[in-house]
């Protein structure tokens, strides 16, 4: 199954490179927490909607002939509907990552809290939405519903450094100085920076790469010459 077609209207983010033009590879990237918090939701994703949406034939490995038997096999042998379209069609977390590759949106029932003392006696408390965490909501659980809400993953206090093997540091001006020093760069004349748009067909990309590149950045974002 092929990629969706982008929508015009999809979520739009971001970010500035810094290319090292003698070698043609971006050294790094300086990001907000739009970005980051896209990159973080990646690892969110279950297996089958990665498969999904970067379509079988681009895989590496044999993860997309365990998505094509499902798809193939015939519903006499799978022990329901829900049960098939739990594999290739996985619900996964909602968050801005989501948006920005065009995932709909899960379905999250309400649920009805009740206080039992016993098994014949109930009092009801009040409906339960898990998006927002409720009255159910705690620490761990409580963590994962406020991203899927829509905070993200990573607090907007700070710019942060984005490697090109997408290795993620909060930024300084310290750290900037030291990984010039770390890539050997003696003359700045040849470094260029570049603001670069990452919307849904960059996405798809990063998310193709990380799983087969350590030069991330460099694959998506600059032409080969």
């Amino acid at each position: 199954m092929a990629p969706t077609s982008p929508d015009a209207n999809s979520t739009t983010l971001s970010m500035k490179l810094l290319i090292d033009t003698k070698s043609q590879r971006v050294l790094y990237a300086e990001a907000g927490k739009d970005v980051v918090d896209f990159l973080f939701s990646l690892l969110t994703l279950p297996v089958g909607t990665v498969v999904k949406i970067l379509s079988k034939d681009s895989m590496v490995g044999s993860i997309s002939n365990l998505y094509g038997s499902v798809e193939k096999l015939d519903e006499t042998y799978v022990r329901s509907a829900g049960t098939k379209a739990a594999l290739v069609a996985p619900a996964g977390a909602y968050h801005e990552g989501a948006k920005l590759l065009q995932l709909p949106e899960p379905e999250h029932p309400s649920m009805e809290l009740f206080r039992c003392n016993n098994y014949s006696e109930c009092v009801y408390l009040s409906k339960d939405d898990p998006r927002r965490g409720g009255a159910s909501g705690g620490g761990a659980a409580a963590a994962a519903t406020s991203a899927v809400g829509g905070t993200g993953f990573v607090k907007g206090v700070v710019t942060y450094t984005v490697m090109d093997d997408l290795k993620v540091a909060p930024m300084s001006t310290i750290s900037g100085i030291t990984l010039l020093n770390t890539f050997g760069i003696t003359d700045i004349g040849m470094l260029q920076e570049k603001t670069v748009q990452l919307g849904y067909d960059e996405g798809l990309k990063i998310l193709k790469a990380s799983l087969q590149s350590k030069t991330v950045l460099t694959d998506v974002f600059l032409v080969k010459k």
